[in-house]
């Protein structure tokens, strides 16, 4: 078998603006040439995750996401405030077996979970 997992996309009314939003988040960069309609989230190596890309569409997010990234930290606080500071919204926190993580959502919604790791 010779299949990889390149990347994964998502829709987005400014592509740019999230593709920051992701960028920040998980400290890497925007690659050259992003505008409103495109933009793409490199990984910086094969071993830190698959490259992220954002296209423009012209309906609004109107249901929970089918997919979506989950995250790991071993500083589950800090990197909570962090997120939050770069403008995602927190939207549940479970704790369940000694198992615990935030469900948040994105600059345009789209909902990701961050793991006590």
């Amino acid at each position: 078998m010779n299949i990889t997992f390149f990347g994964a996309s998502f829709d987005a009314a400014d592509a740019a603006h999230t593709a920051q939003f992701w960028a920040a988040a998980l400290n890497r960069r925007v690659a050259e040439g992003a505008d409103e309609q495109d933009a793409v989230v490199e990984a910086d190596d094969p071993g830190s995750g698959p490259r992220l890309a954002f296209h423009q569409v012209p309906e609004t997010k109107t249901a929970k996401n089918r997919f979506h990234p989950d995250l790991i930290t071993s500083d589950y606080e800090g990197e909570t405030e962090r997120l939050l500071a770069l403008g995602a919204t927190k939207l549940n926190v479970v704790e369940v077996n000694g198992a615990r993580w935030t469900t948040f959502a994105d600059v345009e919604g789209n909902e990701f979970d961050l793991i006590a790791g």
